[in-house]
């Protein structure tokens, strides 16, 4: 990107900072029990989901915690394996990385079957180098592991693809992202963690069906085809470490 395509870049930014109003976190408990149909007898010790990270884990974008992107990854995981899910999530509004290692991510006081690490976007709006990134990324996922076995992080959230942001910002965004992407997945090859990269997925669906009123956040559609894609991706794996 040439410098003037950079400076309209920067400009559309600050148009965005001042002028988009995102979505705030949603009313409604951050914890929950899904899928108690596959245990009605109460014997099934429940499979636990711990969430952490920016507005995605929130659920900003719904009017309930109950429609956000967690849930409906609990109740997909509680169908594959045939058994209750509980959920539990430590997400805010702009976190980044450093702020899930230093404030959420302590917040997690049990040892979950599987914890689920979702940060990136507001690195990319905080203009944070790949190398700050990796540093942050590779430091959490350390001191993660010693919280759970079983850890899956989730690439940044589709930016490039904003309704809410100027053509030539999301430009300069899917080159940053494309950068964040491939150093997320190295790192976690490195450490043997999955990564999801959904900010690749093709949502195959229009702006208003899967974007929330802020036309930044995902809606009540964007997370359920997340939390659906997201099981798919992740059936073999869960199906590997259920018990």
């Amino acid at each position: 990107m040439n410098v003037m395509h950079k400076t309209v870049a920067m400009l559309e930014a600050w148009w965005a900072k001042h002028h988009v109003h995102l979505a705030p976190e949603p009313e409604g408990e951050r914890a929950g029990l899904v899928g108690e149909r596959y245990a009605a007898d109460g014997s099934a010790r429940p499979f636990t989901l711990v969430a952490v990270g920016d507005s995605m884990v929130a659920g900003c974008g719904v009017d309930d915690q109950s429609d956000g992107l967690i849930p409906d990854l609990a109740r997909g995981i509680a169908d594959v394996l045939e058994r209750p899910v509980h959920w539990s999530t430590h997400g805010r509004l702009g976190a980044t990385m450093r702020r899930v290692r230093y404030r959420l991510l302590p917040e997690v006081d049990e040892k979950p079957d599987l914890l689920v690490l979702c940060a990136g976007s507001n690195d990319i709006m905080a203009r944070r180098s790949v190398g700050e990134w990796s540093e942050d990324l590779s430091a959490t996922l350390d001191e993660a592991k010693a919280l759970a076995d079983d850890i899956v992080v989730y690439s940044c959230g589709q930016l490039y693809n904003s309704p809410s942001l100027g053509a030539t910002l999301r430009r300069y965004l899917e080159g940053r992202i494309d950068e964040q992407t491939e150093a997320s997945r190295r790192i976690c090859a490195e450490r043997g963690v999955t990564y999801l990269d959904m900010t690749h997925e093709d949502v195959k669906a229009d702006d208003a069906q899967f974007y929330a009123s802020d036309h930044f956040h995902p809606g009540r559609f964007g997370y359920r085809y997340m939390a659906d894609r997201s099981v798919e991706l992740l059936r073999d794996h869960l199906l590997s470490i259920k018990d």
